[in-house]
Order: structure tokens, then C-alpha cells, then sequence
């Protein structure tokens, strides 16, 4: 293709840095755009809920716009969130080392995505590799990419009773260059949640070999243990000297996808690095957002209630619908995605985008997800009952039509 300067579009690309170049795209994005303008999709394939943002943090942002709060905030963030952040946090670990969670650990971001990102910059540069468990969310190897280290992707073990991490795999994938571990637990899309014995051992291993741990805990509060405000977190096993690193947001506990805010906390000392990522990519978080994040944060237990029943109620209706299928194998799943595999699938984008040609059911692709992905599917159930039910029969009848009589 020829652009307007008389360029093509490899010519432009050639003068691109390395990194930019090499960026890959999306699959899940590249088989949402099979459904785009079409009526009658049910798109399972993004992960986030249907449920709007509740009106009380919308309230709150808009009552800071009228206070005329439109001006730059120191980049840590501001005194209000990061203090609701520690409270937040104590709360639901009972303080960290022997002591209640300073405000000082936590900086707010421009979403979990940046929080990622700075955390990569953080621990690692060109030439260094990052361990990615997989089948992972893409965009963690994409942005170890982007920042010029390498992504060692160490595939997970798939059974019917759960996914399981082999920490000899992750052990033998060790390099001289090798300065950090990405750690998703509960995990996107494969649902594993980790342990505390586990988390024990994983920090174990990453301490013999100074390695630093990214926990992405994102998903902590879907838990579908009633006893239980959240799943087992590193915060209950790391000492004051531990190299880890937390990447959050507010986007899944809040129906706040859209807002694009969260947080990373980081030891005490590492603050003016922290500040200086910050500065230097998006010169902090809009204060609108900020307010309605602490109020979420002081007083959206409700909120965020409501949604874990919802994604209960859809959890149980499609591992209910699809367990009757022939051909179809899942573990329990986590967060609130169901990772499901189909017999014989070796193109699960061309499955995917025929899915949604013949079904009008929107899945994303395994292959989306890296090694140890093709074949498998991930389907978002937190979202309206009657739409699951909807996907899982139009799934079932596709299915049956599509097999040999």
C-alpha cells in the first residue's frame, strides 16, 4: 500500500525504531474487528464487565470538575487516594510487615497499564528477559518488548482439575540476563490462582536468584470462596527487602475500564524513580479521577459486591452450559473469565472469527494468549445472565451443526 507522500507502508515501518516495529498487534483485537457494526453480537471477548460505572464515583468526578479541580497534582498522586489506597489495603491484609500500609508505597497511574509498563522499567532493560507465564494476557509480553527487553514465555500445565505452574520450568528459564518474573494471579485468561504456599515458594525462588517479582493482582477480589475477601496475595509472604513490585486498577473492581487509572506500589525508596516514569509519560492522573478512585476505594464495597454476583451468577451459568458439550475441556475457573479448550481446534482464530460470522458469539482466541493458548478460548462471563445463556445455546447449536452427523 502506497500512502499520500508516495511512501509504502513498509517504507514508513522501516523507519520506525526496533521496538516500535516489532510491537505485535492484538489477536483478540484482530478478531473483534470480524464483529464490529454487526447487530446481534454478544461479545464475550474483551475482559470487562457490561455494568456501567456507578453513578456515586461519576458524581464524585463531576462535582471536582465543578470545583474547578483541573490542574496539575504531584505525579505520586494525590494525598487523599494514595491514603485510601493503605487503608484499602489494610483492610484486606491486616498491614505488612508487622505495620499498617503507608500511604508513601502507593502511586497512582494513568491504568493498570502504565502501572505495568513503569514496572518493567523498573527491573529491566534492552537486552534483558522477563518471565511470562502463559497462556498470559498479551499486552505483559508486548510491553516487555516495547521497553527493548525480551519476554521468556514458560508455559503453564493444562488438567481438567486446574492449571499448574511447574516453578523446575520457571527455574531452567533463568538466564544471566534474566531480571524479573511476571506474576498474574488470579490469572488472565487461564483463571490459576496461586496459593500462599505457592506464592511462598515462588518468592523463595525468585530471592535465591535476585530476581524481581511484578504481581499483578488485579483480579484479587474475585474470589468465589464466600468466606474469603480475597484471593491468597504476596502481601501475606513478602519481607520489607523483597524485590516485588504491585500493579493494580481500578477498572475490574469498579466497572471503571474507561477511566484508565490505577496504581503500582513500590518499596519507600523507590519513589522518586516511580515519580520520575510518571512525569515523564503522563505527568500524573487527572484529579477527577483521582476523587472518584479514593471514594471508590472508602466506599464502594457495595459496588463492588453487586459485580462479584454477577460474575458468580455467569460463572455458573456457562460452566454449567458448556460441561454438557462433547469435545469440551475447562479447569475451575478465576477472575472472571472462563479458558476453555475444544477438541481439534489448531486455528483458534479462524475458529473465533467463524464463530462470530455463523454464531454472532464473540470469543477471544487461545493462540491471542502465547504458548501453551491454541486451542483454548476465553469468554468474559461477567455480563448480563440472559446474554451467557444466549452465547452458550448459539455456541451448543454451532457446534452440533458443525459436527458429522
Amino acid at each position: 500500500m502506497t500512502s499520500i507522500s508516495g511512501l509504502s507502508s513498509a517504507d514508513w515501518r522501516a523507519r520506525l525504531s526496533a521496538e516500535a516495529a516489532a510491537a505485535p498487534a492484538s489477536g483478540i483485537a484482530q478478531v473483534m474487528r470480524h464483529g464490529f457494526g454487526r447487530s446481534g453480537i454478544i461479545p464475550l471477548w474483551v475482559g470487562e464487565g457490561d455494568q456501567p460505572t456507578p453513578a456515586f464515583l461519576c458524581e464524585a468526578a463531576a462535582a471536582a470538575l465543578a470545583r474547578g479541580e483541573t490542574f496539575y497534582m504531584p505525579q505520586a498522586g494525590l494525598t487523599e487516594l494514595r491514603g485510601a489506597l493503605g487503608a484499602y489495603h489494610d483492610r484486606l491484609y491486616g498491614g505488612l510487615f508487622g505495620a499498617p500500609f503507608r500511604a508513601e508505597r502507593f502511586f497512582a497511574t494513568g491504568s493498570g497499564m502504565q502501572a505495568i509498563q513503569i514496572a518493567i522499567r523498573l527491573t529491566a532493560g534492552a537486552g534483558d528477559e522477563v518471565i511470562v507465564p502463559t497462556p498470559a494476557w498479551p499486552n505483559f509480553a508486548a510491553a516487555v518488548g516495547v521497553a527493548g527487553a525480551v519476554a521468556r514465555q514458560v508455559p503453564l500445565h493444562f488438567a481438567s482439575t486446574g492449571w499448574h505452574m511447574d516453578l523446575d520450568d520457571i527455574e531452567r528459564s533463568i538466564g544471566p540476563r534474566t531480571r524479573a518474573l511476571f506474576l498474574n494471579s488470579p490469572s488472565n485468561p487461564t483463571g490459576w490462582t496461586a496459593s500462599e504456599a505457592e506464592l511462598g515458594a515462588i518468592l523463595d525462588l525468585c530471592r535465591r536468584h535476585g530476581l524481581w517479582i511484578i504481581a499483578d493482582e488485579v483480579y484479587s477480589r474475585f474470589t468465589y470462596d464466600m468466606a474469603l475477601r480475597s484471593t491468597p496475595s504476596l502481601h501475606s509472604v513478602v519481607a520489607a527487602d523483597d524485590r516485588v513490585l504491585f500493579v493494580n486498577t481500578f477498572s475490574k473492581n469498579w466497572a471503571m475500564t474507561g477511566w484508565r487509572i490505577g496504581w503500582i506500589e513500590a518499596p519507600e525508596a523507590l519513589g522518586p524513580a516511580v515519580e520520575n516514569l510518571i512525569q515523564y509519560a503522563t505527568s500524573g492522573v487527572a484529579v477527577f479521577m483521582q476523587r472518584a478512585a479514593a471514594l471508590a476505594l472508602n466506599q464502594g464495597e457495595v459496588a463492588l459486591a453487586a459485580l462479584m454476583e454477577r460474575a458468580r451468577a455467569g460463572r455458573d451459568i456457562v460452566t454449567g452450559a458448556l460441561a454438557r458439550l462433547p469435545g469440551i475441556d475447562f479447569a475451575p475457573p478465576g477472575a472472571f473469565y472462563l479458558f476453555f479448550r475444544v477438541d481439534g481446534v489448531s486455528d483458534s482464530t479462524a475458529f473465533a472469527s467463524a464463530l462470530i460470522r455463523e454464531a454472532d458469539v464473540g470469543l477471544a482466541p487461545g493462540s491471542a494468549f502465547g504458548l501453551g493458548g491454541e486451542g483454548f478460548f476465553r469468554l468474559c462471563f461477567a455480563r448480563d445472565p440472559n446474554d451467557l445463556r444466549a452465547a452458550c445455546g448459539g455456541f451448543a447449536d454451532w457446534m452440533a451443526a458443525r459436527s458429522p452427523a
